[in-house]
């Protein structure tokens, strides 16, 4: 795949049609929505008495919502790409979003080099050129992603690729607070009018994010916590915040071989895990197994839930309660 292909597809056979056949349909039904669009605002407004948000507003994943609310407030609607309960490393957005974003004043990119935005950011961009985009990843430094090199620590030798990068970076409350000050910079320079209000919003939004990790921090150095087993190795960036190991049962979207299995429920039984967390977007067959061996069970920690604070709380005490 080649990101920097304007109007490129994916190469994998029907999802290259697929591709095509959204770009076009999304291309016809922008000119409707642009020859229609206002005249409907108009008539909404009269009708409801509300008056239009100053901003629309696009984003990847559904914790970036959060983050536009919390600094925008009333003046933004968000439109979100990858629903619930899809991933943003597999999913293909609909003709009917690529019209909705068409219309976007501002897209807030996650920025981390997520297979969504590396399938699809150009044909969004092409598609609405006036669209100012904004990288909420501006002044984060990128993990490596996590993926055994050896057979021995659970994964086979399938690929000798350089390591890529963990797209992961929301899952860190010390990145959060720089996605949040990125997001606010895009938002006023899109609506000058409200900058001053969108600053407080935002340094609000960073000071409970920031007061979030401290509490957090002191959970596990309370605790004297140093793993934990996980089948979706997103966690990367929260496992550095708080100096934790975390062990993936998947590595670069592969499964674990039959020993890399047998080696995972040896780590488990050395480090005392009980619990191995899982993602309601992925499988939970190999977590499963090996909870069923270590005498465990397995628990859903979602790295997208809509309302990101509440989230980064349960997953942190889920960890924190599941964790040696």
């Amino acid at each position: 795949m080649n990101p920097k292909n304007h109007f490129s597809c994916p190469e994998n056979g029907h999802r290259t049609t697929r591709c095509m056949l959204a770009f076009l349909a999304a291309a016809g039904l922008v000119l409707i929505c642009l020859s229609a669009g206002c005249t409907l605002l108009q008539e909404r407004e009269e009708i409801t008495g509300t008056a239009t948000p100053d901003l629309t507003v696009a984003v990847t994943i559904l914790p970036q919502k959060q983050f536009v609310e919390r600094i925008a407030g009333e003046h933004a609607k968000v439109i979100v790409l990858v629903p619930p309960g899809a991933s943003p490393h597999t999913y293909e957005p609909t003709p009917g979003q690529l019209a909705e974003v068409s219309s976007a004043d501002v897209y807030v990119k996650v920025g981390s080099g997520i297979e969504f935005e590396r399938a699809w950011m150009d044909k969004i961009a092409g598609l609405n050129p006036a669209m100012k985009v904004v990288d909420s990843s501006n002044g984060i430094g990128l993990l490596e992603s996590q993926g055994d090199d050896e057979e021995e620590e659970g994964h086979s030798h399938a690929s000798h690729e350089e390591p890529g990068t963990d797209p992961h970076i929301w899952l860190s409350l010390k990145n959060a607070q720089i996605m949040a000050k990125n997001t606010y910079e895009g938002l006023a320079a899109a609506d000058p009018r409200h900058a001053t209000e969108y600053r407080a919003n935002a340094d609000s939004f960073i000071r409970e994010l920031d007061d979030l990790d401290t509490s957090i921090a002191r959970d596990v150095a309370a605790r004297n916590i140093s793993s934990f087993m996980v089948y979706h190795p997103a966690w990367s960036y929260f496992a550095r915040d708080y100096g934790l190991v975390q062990i993936p049962i998947e590595a670069e979207g592969k499964e674990p071989t039959a020993t890399g299995v047998q080696n995972l429920i040896r780590q488990a039984k050395e480090k005392n895990i009980t619990i191995v967390f899982a993602s309601p977007e992925y499988t939970t067959r190999s977590a499963e197994v090996i909870a069923d061996e270590i005498g465990g069970r397995v628990v859903l920690v979602s790295p997208l839930e809509e309302d990101y604070l509440k989230n980064m709380k349960n997953a942190a005490r889920a960890f924190i309660g599941g964790s040696q």
